[in-house]
């Protein structure tokens, strides 16, 4: 059988949230406003660029207010941001974020160690955002995102048919959109084609998004696997930076360049300057200096046959 493949994708850039939080090095508000800026320059249309928790708990983040006024001024620029509970919404709302990210995981264990609630009390707390929300009058979008949606490492094995009542139960609650993440990099592309076509069975165009973590290497196949099941968005992190802390040896996120790679070569439009994202990566890695980065498209470059390569050899 011959998958047919979308025209167009998005790649959402969640660097500057779930790859600074995980690391140690805490970046200057100029650099971070500089990568916003560049990753802008390379074409990039949707940024998480932070998350409203507390200061003392994420020293990486405590400057998301400024970073999002940043990106508002953005022209086109999606402007995105994670809560993990209504105060953290409210603070999105007043910020102006185009999209608040709830998360959720199905795995009740990691639920608890990571967020300290279950998944029906993160559940709840979702309909009183969207009460918030609503009451203010605000056009914020909120994404339930539900992840160790194929696994976790406390609990291990998570039913798909849990994964897909919760993801139900997040629309039932008000969620705007919802997607899943392997947030421990359990899954594999079988897995992947199989829970994300039921997904969308389910959610239709709610559907938002794909998560995956390259812990096992399997970072870009399970993009694929997704890709076939109609997934057209994904998020990635500049340099493969980030993870969950509780995957011990995790080696983070699909990168954003090796993403953004193999949707270029397989046709798929991104609007995403290969060259520019490669330069912007370059400065990231002089930034988190000490840092494990990850990836291998600034390793080799981009070869000579890939379309914009090629393109400009024949101009």
């Amino acid at each position: 059988m011959t998958a047919t493949f979308p025209r167009h994708a998005v790649i959402r850039e969640v660097g500057l949230r779930d790859g600074l939080q995980s690391i140690q090095t805490i970046l200057p508000t100029e650099h971070k406003k500089a990568w916003i800026r560049d990753a802008y320059a390379a074409g990039l249309r949707e940024l998480e660029v932070g998350s409203f928790v507390p200061a003392r708990l994420l020293p990486q983040l405590a400057d998301t207010a400024e970073l999002l006024e940043f990106a508002r001024d953005l022209p086109g620029l999606f402007a995105s941001v994670l809560v993990p509970n209504l105060r953290g919404a409210e603070n999105a709302i007043a910020g102006g974020a185009d999209l608040m990210i709830v998360p959720l995981s199905a795995s009740h264990a990691h639920s608890l160690a990571n967020l300290r609630k279950s998944p029906d009390e993160v559940v709840a707390e979702v309909a009183r955002i969207r009460a918030a929300r609503d009451a203010a009058g605000s056009k914020t979008l909120i994404e339930g995102g539900v992840g160790t949606a194929f696994g976790c490492t406390i609990q291990g094995r998570v039913a798909p048919d849990e994964v897909l009542r919760l993801m139900q139960a997040l629309l039932d609650a008000g969620a705007d959109r919802v997607s899943l993440a392997d947030t421990v990099g359990y899954a594999d592309p079988g897995m992947v084609r199989d829970l994300f076509a039921r997904a969308i069975d389910i959610a239709g165009d709610r559907f938002w998004c794909g998560h995956f973590h390259d812990t096992r290497g399997l970072g870009l196949a399970n993009v694929y696997a997704a890709l076939e099941s109609g997934v057209t968005r994904f998020d990635a992190c500049l340099a493969g930076i980030g993870g969950c802390p509780h995957a011990p040896g995790a080696s983070g996120n699909v990168a954003t360049e090796d993403l953004a790679y193999l949707l270029g070569s397989m046709g798929i439009d991104t609007g995403v300057d290969i060259g520019r994202l490669l330069d912007l990566r370059e400065r990231v890695a002089t930034w988190l200096a000490g840092e494990t980065l990850h990836g291998t498209l600034w390793r080799a470059g981009v070869p000579k046959t890939f379309p914009s390569q090629a393109a400009r050899a024949a101009a």
